[in-house]
């Protein structure tokens, strides 16, 4: 019987010591530690105090969605900003389910085996939308990689529902990356959202692990062919900070966004979602956010940095919308549509 020997890692193959080199490099963030920043006893930094929900448009709004059969993003993935925005009468929707096919290693989104599609989710999205006489909608949805499409199709579907009942609405929509699949990504365009978006989330070095489902390619090129099928409709992606990117790998990123032409940035505080979670590598300052918007607004010529330690992808989304539109995309002529 020929023996049998352990390869050393000179004698690896180039790509596997590549990912062994990777593996090595990622091994310190998962240890549990004292975040920079932090503050005393390893708390979260003063600077991390969000609004306590408890108003009554925010008690009217979750009546709403418990009625609807609906979720909300602000709920599943524990948004620090719930209070404020329902406060304001404003949601992220989120279609498709609650359940994710994918588990990336910050998300406090429940990943397992996703229920059926429910056919009737997109008329009852635009009848909430309607009921709460928003201007501006923002549609998410977990992964569903089980689905041919992966959901893009459903996607469509309620956007032309909202068109329907409540067509002064702009809509915005914040997608998957459907495995990088074209035409999923053409089927969604074609029912003509107003903004694209799909978050990059974290820096190339950390993507296989921190985002195992996805790549970081893959989520440029999404985001590079949505601007190519429609010019006119604003194209937008965010970036989560403090899991471990240096300042560096950061600035790269956001030049990779601008470059396949993104317009609207968010950067927001990575937020520990529970022990089991990724934990936190560090707390950004408000005066280094502010300083990562004017670089990225001066420098690198996006027409919206939002970035702040709550800052979340659909934080003040209405409020980016009017800063670039000069006004709301009911006021201005509709984009036409793909292919025409």
């Amino acid at each position: 019987m020929r023996e049998l020997r352990v390869l050393q890692p000179h004698e690896l193959p180039l790509e596997y010591a590549s990912l062994r080199r990777q593996r090595e490099d990622i091994q310190p963030l998962l240890q549990e530690r004292v975040p920079e920043n932090a503050g005393p006893d390893g708390r979260k930094p003063p600077w991390l105090k969000a609004r306590v929900p408890g108003t009554g448009e925010y008690t009217n709004l979750k009546r709403l969605m418990r009625a609807k059969t609906l979720h909300t993003v602000c709920e599943e993935a524990h948004c620090p900003n719930m209070g404020e925005c329902w406060g304001q009468g404003t949601a992220t929707f989120m279609i498709l389910g609650d359940i994710c096919t994918r588990s990336c290693s910050y998300c406090a989104v429940t990943t397992g085996k996703p229920s059926a599609l429910d056919d009737d989710e997109p008329a009852r999205v635009a009848e909430a939308v309607k009921a709460m006489r928003l201007s501006h909608v923002v549609i998410t949805s977990v992964n569903r990689d089980d689905l041919p499409d992966g959901g893009a199709g459903v996607f469509a579907e309620t956007i032309r529902e909202i068109r329907q009942l409540a067509p002064a609405c702009s809509v915005e929509v914040l997608t998957p990356d459907f495995k990088g699949d074209r035409d999923a990504v053409a089927k969604v365009m074609q029912a003509r959202p107003e903004i694209f978006s799909h978050n990059l989330e974290t820096v190339r070095r950390l993507y296989r692990f921190i985002r195992p489902g996805g790549r970081y390619d893959r989520a440029l090129s999404v985001l590079e062919h949505a601007k190519s099928l429609e010019p006119t409709a604003l194209t937008k992606s965010g970036v989560i900070c403090g899991m471990g990117e240096t300042r560096d790998e950061l600035i790269e990123a956001m030049r990779d966004l601008r470059g396949v032409g993104i317009e609207i940035l968010t950067l927001g505080q990575y937020l520990r979602p529970s022990p089991q979670h990724l934990p936190i590598d560090r707390y950004y300052t408000p005066q280094e956010f502010a300083e990562l918007k004017r670089f990225g607004e001066k420098a690198l010529g996006f027409k919206h940095v939002e970035a702040g330690p709550l800052v979340r992808s659909s934080y003040h989304a209405r409020e980016q919308v009017e800063s670039i539109a000069g006004g709301s995309f009911s006021e201005r002529e509709a984009p036409p549509p793909v292919g025409r």
